[in-house]
């Protein structure tokens, strides 16, 4: 896991320099967007710099017309005030400035604004010069000034480069995200696969690779265990035949003989009999086994179910069921010629599970139905009895553990074996087409519906 620690951290180091380079970025936008502006304001025609070339260019007498210009060009009204507060002369001042001032009126005016006109103030030779800017040109506060201008653009500029790093930051998040699940999505689909118990194979290269070299050698490791496994059962299975035929054999001639008593007869009849339960119970244990481990060849062909489904009814009867059982099959107009690519004899196989589990489990009889619905987009095969059914803590019991379910007085011939596992997997081997959904109501029977797509 070191190599994938370190996939991880190369990620993070990578996030970690586009965030300070993203920084680097806000700070030489910052500079450049408020470097016209600094400049404006302590430039050419900034109150510092006017201030100082209008002095020099004017006096009691009037003001020079280069300068009388410049004023009159960046809208800046200009009054030159004698020592007695009256104005000599003026520039471009508005009609509600007065023309002359107290000492008190040029002690207010000459640190703040006069009329609302931000203004400054130059002594010239007992005189004073006095620039009027326009109307939010300029913020004055007792020891400096701001342009207006350049408080205005702060927010916008602190909003739009706040959007602009968030949509930066999700753009990384979202490739960075993506590149990461594109790295890492074959591994854990394949942890998901190898959990359900499928061999997987992984060929990935780079810093995951070592990760993908233990997947695949886990893969090889389950794949070996469940083949022998497998062929443990297979052999087992194998094994237990011959004896099981013999102990068949040997039962039922004891049974047809009339030599024995008939107590001896009873006695080889269930002999019998739950030496067919055990030989059903080996061979469902078999295919489920080779199903599971997907070692179960599929002869796959086109088969309409109405068919199957009457054929299998047919044999049903003609092999003998009780006068306590009544079998009914119901198929829509729209499923009559309903077809799907299967493996008919495992499909039959699955009917006859459902069918044969309504039957030993209501041994006071009831009635089974088969029924055939399709609609535009899938096909349900529908397997009810109208019997006891189950408790909802049994069925679910069922649903959690379907391998193997004791019945509440322990008979042999009321658990429900491998038939609902067996039915699943059956499902599962038609690549996943076939879902099972069990519905069941205590002394309302019990359903089970399986589902193809069309």
């Amino acid at each position: 896991m070191k190599s994938f620690g370190r996939y991880i951290a190369k990620h993070l180091v990578s996030f970690t320099v586009f965030v300070i380079v993203l920084l680097l970025i806000n700070a030489v936008s910052f500079g450049w967007t408020f470097h016209n502006v600094i400049i404006k304001d302590y430039g050419d025609t900034s109150p510092q710099n006017m201030l100082e070339e209008i002095a020099e260019a004017s006096n009691l007498g009037g003001i020079s017309e280069n300068a009388r210009q410049k004023l009159e060009s960046n809208h800046i009204g200009a009054m030159f005030l004698n020592p007695e507060g009256q104005c000599a002369w003026s520039v471009d001042t508005p009609e509600d400035i007065p023309d002359s001032y107290t000492a008190q009126d040029l002690a207010v005016f000459s640190r703040g604004y006069l009329a609302d006109y931000p203004v400054f103030v130059w002594n010239a030779e007992d005189c004073l010069l006095v620039l009027g800017y326009p109307k939010d040109s300029y913020t004055k506060l007792t020891s400096n000034y701001f342009s207006i201008q350049a408080i205005r653009t702060l927010p916008l500029y602190f909003s739009g480069m706040l959007a602009v790093d968030l949509l930066l930051l999700f753009l990384s998040y979202h490739l960075s995200k993506r590149e990461i699940i594109k790295s890492t999505e074959p591994i854990i689909s394949s942890i998901e696969t190898l959990s359900n118990g499928k061999p997987v194979s992984l060929a990935i290269r780079g810093e995951l690779s070592a990760v993908a070299e233990s997947v695949n050698k886990a893969s090889k490791i389950l794949s070996r265990q469940n083949e022998a496994r497998a062929d443990w059962i297979s052999g087992v299975s194998h094994d237990i035949r011959t004896p099981l035929s013999m102990i068949m054999g040997y039962a039922g001639r004891i049974a047809d003989s009339n030599a024995a008593d008939s107590s001896i007869k009873e006695q080889a009849k269930i002999i019998r009999s739950q030496s067919i339960k055990m030989k059903e119970l080996v061979q469902d244990l078999n295919l489920v086994s080779q199903l599971e481990y997907e070692m179960q060849p599929l002869h796959k062909e086109p088969v309409r179910l109405s068919k199957l489904l009457r054929s299998y009814v047919a044999d049903l009867f003609n092999t003998g069921v009780s006068d306590i059982y009544s079998i009914d099959i119901e198929i829509t107009p729209a499923a009559e010629t309903a077809a799907m690519d299967c493996d008919p004899r495992l499909i039959s196989r699955a009917v006859n599970n459902l069918v044969q589990n309504s039957i030993n489990h209501n041994p006071q009889g009831c009635h089974i139905r088969l029924s055939l619905d399709c609609s535009d987009c899938s096909i349900n095969l529908i397997i009810a009895d109208d019997g006891i059914g189950l408790s909802p803590e049994k069925l679910q019991e069922l649903e959690e553990k379907p391998h193997y379910m004791n019945s509440t007085d322990e008979r042999l011939d009321l658990r429900h074996g491998l038939g609902p596992l067996l039915v699943r997997q059956i499902a599962e081997a038609h690549e996943g087409t076939m879902h099972m959904q069990i519905k069941s109501v205590v002394n309302h029977g019990f359903t089970t519906t399986l589902t193809f797509p069309k």
